[in-house]
């Protein structure tokens, strides 16, 4: 199983690096990858391709980066919007695809959560990863109770 990180660009490197923290930590293989949705949008096709399990595209302003790797695969995709001079914009553009090409998102930032529903969505498989989440899921309770 593996995980495959699409950033829109290297200013989008510290959102990524939460995802990449936490995908550690349940010791699922990943991979990053660096492509424009508008610069290099072959490259998007490429990635697409690649033998991954869950997409996680972090991207900010426009944030077109999601809906167009999803636009090239029918394997999971989740929408990481970056933050900017204006939030909305990147929020807005991953939540508000077209009917047929769902992206999952989540919040602003929050590579970490979109780590941990890629990890979810791979456990539905994968019994030993599940038992890992639960884990997990016990200590985050234990912590804040």
């Amino acid at each position: 199983m593996k995980i495959v990180i699409v950033m829109g660009s290297k200013s989008d490197e510290a959102v990524g690096m939460k995802a990449v923290e936490v995908i550690k930590k349940f010791g699922v293989d990943y991979e990053i990858k660096y492509a424009s949705a508008h610069r290099t949008p072959e490259k998007i096709k490429e990635i697409a391709s690649m033998p991954a399990d869950v997409f996680i595209a972090i991207a900010g302003m426009a944030a077109a980066l999601p809906g167009s790797l999803a636009s090239h695969t029918t394997k999971p995709v989740i929408g990481v919007p970056v933050s900017g001079k204006l939030n909305l914009d990147a929020i807005l553009s991953i939540v508000q695809m077209p009917p047929g090409i769902p992206v999952a998102a989540v919040g602003l930032d929050r590579g970490d959560n979109a780590a941990l529903l890629a990890i979810e969505i791979l456990a539905l498989k994968d019994g030993a990863l599940k038992k890992k989440l639960d884990e997990y899921r016990n200590k985050m309770r234990e912590k804040y109770v």
